[in-house]
Parts: structure tokens; sequence; C-alpha cells
């Protein structure tokens, strides 16, 4: 598990500094906190927001994953949107965990765990996995990290990946497909400001 935690960054060395913002996520308006040493430590970066536009309605109930949640604005995304859900927020960066953990509390909700890989149950899968994957850090790890995500979810799951296209989105669709393999669909679900969305549904 710890080559495919690489992808999240560095535990951080800097001092906390927190400030506080207020963010739409989905229609949805919620006061945060973010800090430095966290993805995107001061707004909601443009690939989870062509994601919170873009995927489609998420299910009322069900397990959820945040793939990567910085300070949470995906996973927030998905509390409003599916208050009865499960919804498992993965990091490896503590700070980014905290703060996750801290943006749930303010904005009411007990259904958010942030967790790092190995707090979250082996025998945990999930209904829908949203992901903003970290891309930059190479194939080798990126793959390891989607490889050993998207084989957990549950049979009718499905899981939504926003990837810039000049990053090599298109190609990483049908190496999801080989790799998968029979029982998983592959396919560009949108595209929006230079990034495709990316849809796996498992049968």
């Amino acid at each position: 598990m710890a080559q495919a935690e690489q992808y999240f960054a560095a535990e951080p060395q800097s001092k906390d500094v927190r400030k506080t913002l207020h963010v739409t996520l989905r229609g949805n308006e919620a006061d945060v906190e973010v800090s430095n040493g966290v993805f995107s430590g001061n707004r909601v970066d443009l690939g989870t927001s062509v994601l919170l536009r873009q995927a489609p309605e998420p299910p009322e109930e069900g397990t959820f994953l945040d793939l990567g949640c910085g300070w949470g604005p995906i996973a927030l995304a998905l509390g409003f949107a599916s208050p009865k859900a499960d919804i498992w927020a993965l990091d490896v960066n503590e700070r980014a965990l905290e703060l996750t953990r801290r943006n749930a509390e303010l904005n009411g909700m007990g259904n958010i765990h942030a967790a790092t890989a190995d707090g979250i149950p082996a025998e945990t899968t999930f209904d829908l996995i949203w992901s903003n994957p970290p891309i930059r850090v190479g194939k080798e790890v990126l793959h390891t990290l989607l490889m050993t995500w998207l084989p957990r979810l549950n049979a009718g799951g499905a899981a939504y990946l926003v990837v810039q296209k000049n990053l090599g989105s298109d190609s990483l669709i049908p190496w999801l497909a080989t790799q998968l393999g029979d029982g998983y669909e592959v396919s560009k679900y949108a595209s929006s400001k230079g990034f495709r969305v990316i849809e796996v549904m498992k049968a």
C-alpha cells in the first residue's frame, strides 16, 4: 500500500497556516478551512471543479470514496448530495485529513470519515468513487493507486476520475479497461476546460 500512497503529498514540514474560505460545491454553500502544505490549499482547483460540475448525481445511500481528499471538497460535495451515505476520504497527508475532518464538522457532516489507507477496513467496498488523481507523480505510482482502489467497487458501482487531457487522460482509458478486464466498462463521460471525466462502471 505504501507505493500507492506515494501519490499524496509528503507530510508537510511547513508551519500550518490556515485561512477560511467560502466555497460553492455543486450548488451548496460551505465555509471551510484550508492550509498550506495541502493540495490546492487556497481554492477549489480547476480539475476538482470540473469533476463536481460534470459527474452525475450520486446515489442517495451507499459507501463512497473520495480518493485523494486534500482538504475535502469532493467529500463535502458528496456529503451535501447524499447525507445518508457513508463517505470515506482518503489521503496520506495528516494535515489534509485533519482539515477534512474539521470541514465536515463545520458543515454538520458526521458521515465523512477521513483516514489513511490503513484506516479503511480491508473488507470495505464502495458504491461510488470520485477522484482527482495525481497524474504528475508518474505512471507507476498512479497505476498502482488506481488498481488498488478501483477493484473495490461493488457490482453496479461507478468511479469518476478527472484527468487533464494533456496529461494522458485519453491513454488512461484503454489502459484501465485492459487492466480491470471483463466486468468493467471504462469510457469518457465528459470533457470540459481541457479535462476529461473518466467513468468506470462495474457490472
